[in-house]
């Protein structure tokens, strides 16, 4: 293939940037997956989600506890759907949850509830999960979560910490039985 793109022609990979390539000014080309593994994943990660969210809101309504948050459905995203990814390991998913709560938590309490302290809190919380080492994506919107709801800090425990605790819980059974040894890469 010289490269050019015809109509029907395979075009090359999509490139990913991580953030070393990001840095560097590069990005490495991924492999094309086939649609039948695609298919296959998308299902995997679909069952590993529903397996998730279930638990968790099923323990809720029967023990009468807060322990759903709404970022959670994204944690599933990466934790069932990539789950060989940096920012799916437990360090990630647990930490960067908590680590974003409390952030919000303490600028709802010290700055109230304003625009800009939303914001900034947010800003903070995901400047301090790059400096921890805690990146999970999904729990940048805690912050934002917290303000929109006016959350008091018993909303670190729950549903934060026991919610993301939970989640990880799940989610080593969920890969324990579909692929054992395979997840998490790293626990801390």
């Amino acid at each position: 293939m010289t490269g050019e793109v015809t109509a029907g022609a395979a075009t090359a990979p999509e490139a990913v940037a991580t953030p070393v390539a990001l840095a560097a000014g590069t990005a490495i080309p991924a492999a094309a997956p086939s649609p039948v593994a695609g298919a296959r994943a998308a299902l995997v990660a679909g069952v590993g989600t529903f397996v998730g969210i279930a638990v968790i809101g099923g323990l809720a309504r029967a023990s009468g506890q807060p322990l759903v948050l709404g970022s959670f459905g994204a944690s599933c995203v990466l934790l069932f759907g990539f789950p060989s990814g940096p920012f799916s390991q437990p360090r990630n998913v647990f930490g960067g949850h908590v680590l974003t709560s409390a952030v919000g938590l303490l600028a709802l309490g010290l700055l109230g509830p304003g625009w800009w302290a939303m914001a900034l809190a947010a800003a903070v919380a995901v400047a301090l999960m790059i400096l921890t080492k805690t990146v999970h994506p999904p729990a940048g919107s805690n912050p934002v979560i917290i303000f929109v709801g006016h959350a008091a800090w018993p909303f670190l425990l729950m549903p934060t910490a026991t919610g993301a605790a939970m989640l990880v819980g799940v989610a080593w059974l969920f890969w324990r039985v579909r692929q054992p040894g395979t997840w998490p890469l790293r626990w801390w």
